[in-house]
């Protein structure tokens, strides 16, 4: 018998500025330490004055994560420290291991109009903080599209569902990750992995994730489920889109230095040492 998941926090995204002066929603991140396990920040940027956005993200560090980025409209471009650069267009997903280090930037192009889209932090078990980085670049077009109904769209980046696989592929923290839109007037249930953390993070819209149908969640509010292997879905007047996210909790330390995730502060600290001493980026052989 399934076991419905219940909403058990609803976060609303905070405006805030980061990077060279981006203005963005931070749905959480370093306060929330440890709620969203193995997720551990998500922003949520955009805007049609290019000005909020166009400084960008110059170069930066990153160790002992994964960065998800999720561009829904617009172009960045991106280059890094071990000499890779590319576009990343509207509906494409930018899946970055940063491992035992990476130095890259992140910057929008303007074209004079809108950008929008998703930032996700995911941390890596103490046991790969320091593998190899590596990108998987998976294009709008490679992302699969299922219909289980009526006015229900489901882009599968992460995961499976009604046997279709997402392009993104030998993820740690096992991800599920899906871009849902559901119309009015419409009720589904949605299969997640029992043990791992799922959230919802509604950005058009509202709907209720509750089968009861009790209180919607509203545009820029995530809601965290308690353990299940189902959720419901349920719109009244309006549409929803929102994403859908799982993984598989590490239930380990968080030493948390800005760009640095890592167990321990020593190994943060060090981190920022061979930053400053230009050893950071490491050589891997294979």
């Amino acid at each position: 018998m399934s076991a419905i998941c219940k909403i058990d926090t609803i976060l609303t995204a905070q405006p805030t500025m980061d990077g060279a002066g981006v203005k963005l929603r931070r749905v959480f991140g370093f306060y929330e330490k440890g709620l969203m396990d193995p997720f551990l920040l998500l922003d949520y940027f955009g805007s049609d004055n290019p000005a909020d956005f166009i400084a960008g993200f110059p170069w930066h560090p990153h160790r002992g994560i994964e960065t998800v980025t999720y561009i829904l409209e617009g172009t960045a471009e991106h280059g890094d420290s071990m000499g890779n650069s590319g576009v990343i267009h509207s509906g494409d997903i930018q899946w970055m291991t940063a491992g035992s280090g990476i130095i890259h930037q992140e910057m929008p192009k303007s074209t004079g109009g809108p950008m929008y889209g998703f930032q996700l932090w995911v941390n890596l078990p103490a046991s790969q903080k320091m593998m190899p980085p590596r990108y998987q670049d998976i294009r709008a077009e490679e992302i699969p599209s299922v219909k289980p109904g009526e006015g229900i769209i489901v882009k599968v980046v992460a995961g499976e569902f009604m046997n279709v696989k997402g392009p993104v592929k030998d993820i740690v923290a096992d991800p599920e990750y899906f871009d849902i839109s559901v119309l009015p007037g419409n009720h589904f249930h949605f299969d997640v992995k029992q043990g791992h953390t799922v959230f919802a993070f509604v950005f058009k819209g509202e709907g209720n994730f509750d089968e009861h149908g009790s209180k919607p969640v509203k545009e820029g509010q995530l809601a965290k489920f308690s353990d299940g292997d189902r959720i419901t879905i349920t719109t009244g007047s309006k549409e929803v889109r929102f994403l859908l996210v799982s993984g598989k909790p590490l239930h380990e330390p968080i030493a948390w230095g800005g760009p640095v995730v890592m167990n321990t502060d020593e190994e943060v600290t060090l981190a920022f040492k061979e930053y400053r001493a230009g050893t950071f980026i490491k050589g891997h052989e294979g």
